[in-house]
């Protein structure tokens, strides 16, 4: 791609750990770029300084930003980069991590200076549980809400085995068990293709 088609991913881990949703964020980003040739930021929640929001409306009176200056501030400048995202969440209590979550509600923020941020930015998500049934469809579900609220395009990879996103079984055992997961991997690689292919057909658009 030239420099003017070229797609731009996001990867984002929402666990505070760097096992399973670690392996799988970055296995989605190997393989976008080794079928895509697509430029690649990864971002992960483990070891940073995320505050909650606490919807002081600090963002909305001054239009600055959030008044956390923590580690969040960094990936706001890689989200606004990207054209597309896939955020990825360990399954805690039937739904997405803590950390997931404040990542999502950190990002008003963003749109609370500039309500378009996001707008049209291509958003896909998978989830791991430990149970097979652990909530992984749930806590996508809740991601592709965000999208959906921040103006962007949510995608998955279709019927038949990636309904909603990329969907994982570890049992418990990290990176080990989603790597042997090849139904997850499976759902994964398809909502891959399906994001940037739509990523390049707004591309195009633009």
């Amino acid at each position: 791609m030239s420099d003017d088609t070229c797609i731009r991913i996001l990867g984002i881990s929402g666990s505070p750990r760097k096992k399973s949703t670690d392996y799988v964020v970055n296995e989605a980003l190997r393989y976008a770029q080794e079928k895509y040739n697509v430029e690649v930021e990864y971002f992960s929640a483990s070891a940073k300084d995320m505050k909650f929001c606490i919807h002081c409306d600090y963002c909305v009176r001054k239009k600055e930003g959030c008044i956390h200056k923590d580690d969040l501030v960094e990936l706001y400048d890689k989200m606004l980069w990207a054209d597309a995202w896939i955020i990825g969440t360990p399954v805690y209590q039937g739904t997405l991590s803590a950390q997931t979550k404040t990542i999502m509600d950190r990002c008003r923020a963003v749109v609370a200076r500039d309500p378009k941020a996001f707008m049209n930015k291509v958003g896909a998500a998978a989830a791991v549980g430990g149970d097979r049934m652990g909530g992984q469809e749930p806590a996508i579900q809740t991601i592709l809400n965000f999208y959906v609220i921040s103006e962007m395009i949510p995608v998955a990879g279709g019927s038949f085995g990636s309904n909603l996103g990329g969907t994982f079984w570890s049992k418990d055992k990290g990176a080990e068990g989603v790597a042997e997961d090849s139904e997850g991997i499976r759902s994964l690689h398809r909502t891959v293709n399906k994001m940037v292919k739509t990523a390049m057909a707004m591309k195009t658009l633009k």
